[in-house]
């Protein structure tokens, strides 16, 4: 019984492990949600530039903006509950992306969790770049995508639907952004070769467009190209900043002394 209740005991605690970080990542969330319900019309304001001048209006109080409107009696406390929720989302996550690496961090040795910083240290600003270029590229993707409007027609926007759109996009191209900071800790960490992430290059290729096909909320092969250009130059990126990380390593593991003698040349028998 002793036995059965010791090796069950690694899965409880990575169980419970796995629970403290997800908490902790829902907290983070939470909190930022708050601070982003605060910032409410600052962040609608910035987010609907593209289609019209929000905080003008406001400033006006014209009755209308552009092609945008909120329908349904719910539908302004729904339009900030989703903003809320989208902006802690975004705005947190380096700090919930830390908390998956915390609870892989306990399976690794000192030295490498001493080069897995570099994941905490590069997140963010690679996180940030990813979302900025998701934010420049939404005038583009929507002045396409309005463009299919037929002469004849109004394109009414339902607000909440286009900044969940907006949002999605920020989010996704930030989330993107972090595959090269995953690849290269894996490989400082020693869990994967420079060597062995460049070779599927056609796979990680295919499925970069792939992943850029089905989830950028867009439809548009010049948003997917945006996304899926330096998504594919990072990863070649990670994978050469591997292969010279596995350069040095090789390199430092043959000239570290073994402290076996080498084997002498067997001699004839008289």
């Amino acid at each position: 019984m002793a036995s059965n209740l010791d090796a069950r005991m690694p899965l409880l605690d990575h169980l419970r492990e796995l629970r403290k970080r997800g908490f902790r990542a829902a907290i983070i969330i939470v909190l930022a949600s708050g601070i982003g319900l605060f910032f409410y019309n600052e962040i609608i304001t910035q987010l609907a530039v593209p289609v019209c001048d929000l905080k003008a209006a406001q400033a006006s109080g014209a009755s209308n903006c552009g092609a945008l409107y909120i329908s349904g009696v719910l539908g302004p406390l729904n339009l900030q509950i989703k903003v809320a929720i989208l902006s802690g989302l975004i705005a947190s996550a380096p700090l919930w992306l830390y908390q998956l690496w915390a609870f892989i961090a306990p399976g690794l040795h000192r030295k490498e969790k001493r080069n897995s910083v570099l994941f905490i240290v590069s997140a963010t600003p690679f996180f940030a770049l990813g979302a900025t270029l998701g934010y420049l590229v939404l005038p583009v993707a929507i002045r396409i995508l309005f463009g299919f409007t037929p002469s004849a027609l109004t394109n009414l926007v339902q607000f909440d639907d286009y900044l969940d759109f907006v949002l999605r996009i920020i989010l996704i191209f930030g989330l993107a952004f972090e595959l090269p900071v995953f690849l290269v800790t894996l490989n400082l960490i020693g869990a994967i070769r420079g060597e062995t992430i460049l070779k599927p290059w056609r796979v990680w290729i295919f499925s970069i467009v792939l992943f850029t096909a089905a989830f950028t909320p867009t439809g548009d092969p010049i948003t997917m190209l945006l996304l899926a250009g330096p998504l594919c130059a990072l990863y070649f990126l990670a994978g050469g900043i591997g292969v010279m990380v596995d350069k040095k390593r090789d390199k430092r593991a043959a000239q570290m002394p073994t402290g076996i003698a080498p084997i002498e040349s067997a001699t004839p028998i008289e």
